[in-house]
């Protein structure tokens, strides 16, 4: 029974929350399956046209490699959706969504490479290769960035935030016991005058021992 007691801020169960989890995940593949989708499309019918005979070994090279890895990528993508359809009904939703989403990001790791493929053979090919190297390193770093770098700053802002909001308020005071206090009323709060009076007291008798 303990698995069915509420466990986030949300007030969910470990159920409802895997669930919960496991639909953003199927939304979030959505939209980068259509990516791939459309990719992958561009990169089949690319073999078909009457200019594919006309690259040179690189841009052979370099239309295999990244063909094989928008494959890849979709069945990463995919590979959520059967293994939820294996594992139906088994109780194992919490572990399907912990495998997905590791499924999900090397899917998105993947994807950078072969997005950045795909821009270095197409400029490669209109342009020249000075163009098409410099054009895919570029989009290599702008997914990197968006997809890697950005994430972490905005966490990184958010536990920033967290740490001074925190920082506002004592843990504890010698004066106040268990109770803490706002840093902005620590000042404010002081003992009464009987006890500083006799705290004083004792202080000079002390000394004059």
């Amino acid at each position: 029974m303990a698995e069915h007691r509420p466990c986030t801020a949300r007030n969910e169960t470990p159920l409802q929350r895997a669930d919960r989890n496991f639909v953003e995940l199927l939304q979030e593949l959505r939209v980068t399956q259509t990516g791939v989708q459309i990719l992958f499309a561009f990169l089949l019918s690319l073999a078909f046209t009457s200019r594919f005979e006309d690259l040179d070994t690189v841009q052979c090279v370099t239309y295999v490699i990244t063909l094989l890895l928008a494959v890849l990528a979709a069945a990463l993508f995919t590979a959520p959706a059967a293994l939820h359809r294996s594992l139906f009904q088994q109780g194992a939703k919490p572990r399907i969504v912990q495998v997905s989403s590791r499924l999900a990001t090397t899917g998105l790791s993947v994807l950078v490479f072969a997005f950045s493929g795909s821009v270095l053979l197409v400029v490669d090919v209109t342009t020249g290769r000075a163009g098409g190297i410099a054009a895919g390193a570029a989009t290599f770093l702008v997914c990197v960035g968006l997809w890697g770098l950005l994430p972490r700053l905005v966490r990184r802002a958010g536990l920033r935030k967290e740490a001074d909001a925190t920082g506002e308020t004592a843990e504890e005071g010698p004066d106040q016991g268990d109770v803490k206090v706002p840093a902005l009323l620590r000042r404010t709060v002081r003992q009464p005058s009987g006890l500083r009076g006799a705290a004083a007291h004792r202080e000079a008798s002390a000394r004059h021992r």
